[in-house]
């Protein structure tokens, strides 16, 4: 790895502070990242709609859980005495842009172009839109029974997930007999809110933007070569975001660190980011939002529910998932305290002559293999003990003959 790549995937022009949680003395910033967020649920779905509704009440129990879990220290923010980090992190996610991102968003305007230009043809634009928002809802809705099924499970269970937690770094927290039922709800809440703000650009794309019948099968094709092209660079896109979002003190702050701000459960997941994380994500680097509104409604359910699965880090838990997936998979490393890897964290195990076989791959190697990155980048090694750790707990609490009936699981699209 040469010098001009660790620049490029380590670049900061701020001072670096490495972060992996919330402390007392961050109140008031948090307090303000969550106006904003609130700024951007009412902006995106309107006063006084059921999810501007919902997604308030959740910023409120979001401070509330901070008091709680974190406690109240007065400072000045950070976000005050370092106003220019904000401009530097909008350079970072300008930057870091992917040329499908573009190609995405030129596509979605042409288009839009196009219907004006051909107004005689039968577009039905307001059916279109119609679609695209029924669409939106029944997303909404199965990803919300599917995390509410798995926030059931741990309530019922919650004795176990105790149990695992006070054998990993989270007996340090405040975890306990008497917290974990709030350690379940705050998790349950954290990935309903990351849901909702995620999604916003996808609703202002369908709600202001037009999308024309005529055009749909030609969009849906275009928009399916876009992502799997979208796939090649995808890991080193999201290695470089992540990275800065541990790494610049006001990014953690701001953008990634209510993704860590929970116990490992998939009760957190959406797409691997924090509240206002996922708004500039799929703003300013995911092609998502831009696709005809089908081909989005597939690949956000896929994703978020993926997502769910992907972070779900206790086992015996709803939803299960193989040791054959956790063998290869070392985000679960990232949960549990150590900052690597910062990439998606896969390993392909299969053999050589396995993978040379597959001659049509819609995931790419530079996603099955993954966590290369991490090990050119940071010298991070697939043996280690965080790791050997959780499988053992795996073991203990799912073991082999239970893990069979949950699928080997996806890697995130």
């Amino acid at each position: 790895m040469t010098e001009a790549d660790v620049q490029r995937f380590h670049k900061l022009y701020g001072a670096k502070k490495t972060r992996m949680t919330y402390q007392k003395k961050d109140f008031l910033d948090y307090v303000l990242m969550i106006a904003l967020c609130a700024g951007v649920i009412e902006f995106a779905y309107g006063p006084g709609s059921m999810i501007a509704v919902v997604g308030l009440a959740l910023c409120v129990t979001s401070i509330a859980g901070f008091v709680i879990r974190h406690g109240i220290e007065i400072r000045m923010p950070l976000i005050l005495r370092r106003p220019q980090d904000v401009l530097y992190m909008v350079i970072y996610k300008i930057r870091n842009m992917t040329p499908m991102y573009l190609v995405a968003v030129a596509v979605l305007l042409l288009q839009n172009y196009l219907i004006h230009l051909t107004p005689t043809l039968p577009h039905h634009v307001e059916l279109m839109r119609k679609i695209a928002t029924y669409l939106f809802y029944t997303h909404v809705i199965v990803i919300t029974l599917y995390r509410t099924a798995s926030l059931f499970d741990h309530l019922t269970k919650r004795a176990l997930v105790e149990e695992i937690m006070m054998q990993t770094l989270w007996k340090n927290s405040a975890v306990d007999k008497a917290h974990i039922v709030i350690e379940i709800l705050h998790a349950y809440f954290t990935g309903l809110l990351t849901h909702i703000i995620l999604i916003a650009p996808w609703y202002l794309v369908i709600t202001y933007l037009n999308f024309s019948l005529v055009f749909t099968p030609v969009l849906i094709l275009m928009n399916l070569v876009t992502h799997v092209l979208y796939l090649r660079g995808y890991n080193a896109w999201f290695y470089r975001d992540h990275w800065l979002g541990h790494n610049s003190e006001l990014e953690f702050i701001y953008l990634h660190g209510t993704h860590h701000d929970t116990i490992p459960s998939g009760l957190i997941g959406v797409s691997g980011n924090g509240y206002l994380e996922g708004l500039m994500r799929h703003t300013l680097g995911h092609p998502t939002p831009y696709y005809s509104p089908i081909v989005a409604f597939l690949f956000y359910t896929l994703e978020v529910q993926t997502d769910i699965q992907n972070h779900q880090y206790i086992p015996g838990v709803f939803p299960r998932m193989t040791r054959a997936f956790h063998e290869r998979f070392q985000h679960t490393t990232h949960h549990f305290g150590r900052l690597e890897p910062y990439s998606v964290a896969l390993r392909d195990n299969s053999s050589p002559q396995a993978r040379s076989s597959r001659k049509f791959k819609i995931i790419p190697d530079s996603i099955e293999n993954s966590i290369g990155l991490d090990e050119e980048l940071t010298g991070f090694k697939w043996d280690n003990a965080v790791h050997r750790r959780f499988l053992e707990l795996f073991d203990k609490y799912e073991g082999e003959s239970k893990s069979h009936s949950a699928g080997a699981g996806r890697t995130q699209s």
